[in-house]
């Protein structure tokens, strides 16, 4: 019964956001109250919510700080080389700057955090998506795709998880993993090449050479409130055309239509901004990555890194305390929203943990692998991966779910090792899953439906999850 009703409160879910007939906050909030109360557990409901909130709110926190924090580095300018740098190897191209996302987002993902990636890749590249009119959605896909795979780091989380649940070395379940990933990762660059030639069929040739000599140095970067707006000059492309993409209408110059709403605006920084502080540059700098750096090596809980590194970088770049208002004020919207999308999603992991469900799930699950599969549970584990690391946290999936699994392929003489190789394939679908807060981050700021997101990414991440499993078959390393 706990295990027809946990489908069917994930699926009622899913069909609810992805058709917009709800918001996802609410339905992270409404759906599992509901069926809380059909399980007849409706009485314990605030006991399963406050648990959920109580294991979410680090996260909360973190993602709070984050936000803040990544926030001010923007405005203070630290990213503008990047973006810079990126301008240069896109030219406007949309081909080139969905493979420049892919590349990004890869490249940020290196410290480990999700969040992070997200919150630095969709600056430096909304406004450049807005800018030509091209699919928000696509941005979103791959930059999480992306995540996903560099996810598998020994510090990202999911490698570490499935070495404690298995009594394993990290090293010795990612080192062998290093050629299926990279596959993995060169499939996500052909995706973004392969959904950068259908922007660039669609909007046609587009390009800002002119608007970036006239205004070379103009930084093209999502910020907070109180930045004034640029224009730069009508590009010289000559695609035509309307596009029915969540980007909007394809046109052949690059400039924005005059009447558009607020979420089609281009929001630019120019390089006189009043925010900027050039003489803190190497301040920012070496504090960004003294902060990446205690996050890998763990020497505090990465919420009170943050904490700490908000206050700092408030502190030394605003020492007035209007400007330090000013600053929080200008992203306390994405603060809000994120914020508030994880304590919603804390009512749902809270239910689903709460009642049963998840375990019941799981149960069913292993229950249904036949003994003839046995010899091939490494396997198995692999494409397991997909839904339940997509449908349940990776706390759930690691330490509840894997060790079921490798109990059951040791009876069939199957390694440890093998088991948890394979159970981080499905890591480039799981930054999708509506329980991972940081997805959250991601279509906050890229101004994306989750249901948006959800519909385009699902596919194209479960085969970028199959080509990682059967890369490392191929290669003897599950």
């Amino acid at each position: 019964m706990l295990t027809v009703l946990g489908f069917a409160m994930i699926a009622t879910f899913l069909v609810l956001i992805m058709t917009k007939k709800m918001s996802p906050i609410a339905s992270l909030v409404l759906i599992p109250a509901l069926f809380c109360v059909a399980v007849g557990q409706g009485a314990k409901l605030g006991d399963y919510v406050i648990e959920g909130v109580g294991t979410l709110a680090p996260t909360a926190a973190m993602l709070m700080f984050a936000i803040v924090y990544f926030g001010v580095m923007i405005d203070v300018g630290l990213f503008d080389p990047i973006v810079r740098a990126i301008l240069r190897f896109c030219k406007a191209d949309p081909m080139r700057i969905v493979v420049g996302t892919a590349l990004l987002a890869a490249i940020v993902s290196l410290d480990g955090d999700g969040s992070t990636t997200f919150m630095i890749t969709v600056s430096a590249m909304y406004p450049l998506y807005k800018r030509l009119k091209m699919s928000l959605v696509v941005m979103t896909c791959v930059a999480a795709t992306a995540n996903g795979v560099m996810n598998t780091l020994p510090w990202g989380g999911p490698t570490a998880r499935a070495a404690t649940a298995l009594k394993v070395d990290a090293a010795d379940i990612f080192v062998p993993m290093i050629p299926a990933l990279a596959v993995g990762l060169l499939a996500v660059i052909l995706l973004a090449f392969v959904l950068g030639r259908r922007e660039r069929k669609r909007l046609g040739t587009l390009t800002l050479d002119e608007a970036l000599v006239t205004e070379p140095e103009t930084v093209l970067v999502g910020a907070g409130g109180g930045d004034r707006l640029t224009k730069a000059p009508r590009g010289t492309g000559t695609g035509g055309g309307t596009g029915t993409g969540t980007g909007g209408a394809g046109a052949g110059g690059a400039d924005i239509a005059e009447g558009d709403d607020e979420e089609q605006e281009f929001k630019g920084l120019d390089p006189d901004r009043p925010t900027l502080r050039p003489k803190l540059y190497w301040f920012n700098a070496g504090l960004t990555v003294a902060l990446l750096a205690a996050m890998i090596l763990e020497l505090m809980p990465i919420p009170v890194l943050f904490l700490i590194g908000a206050a700092l970088a408030l502190t030394v770049n605003f020492p007035r305390m209007p400007d330090q208002r000013a600053r929080i004020a200008a992203h306390a919207d994405n603060v809000l929203n994120v914020s508030g999308m994880v304590f919603a999603a804390a009512v749902f992991t809270g239910v689903l943990t709460g009642t049963g469900m998840v375990e019941h799930m799981a149960d069913w699950l292993v229950g249904a692998i036949p003994d003839a599969m046995g010899p091939h549970m490494a396997v198995v584990t692999g494409v397991l991966s997909l839904p339940l690391t997509y449908f349940m946290s990776n706390d759930g999936f690691y330490f509840g779910v894997l060790p079921v699994l490798a109990e059951a392929g040791a009876a069939h003489g199957v390694s440890h090792l093998e088991i948890a190789r394979a159970s981080i394939a499905g890591q480039p679908l799981h930054m999708s899953s509506p329980l991972v807060p940081a997805v959250y981050v991601l279509v906050g700021m890229a101004k994306v439906e989750f249901g948006d997101h959800t519909r385009f990414t699902v596919k194209w991440a479960v085969l970028t999850s199959l080509v990682v499993l059967c890369a490392g078959v191929l290669f003897g390393i599950i």
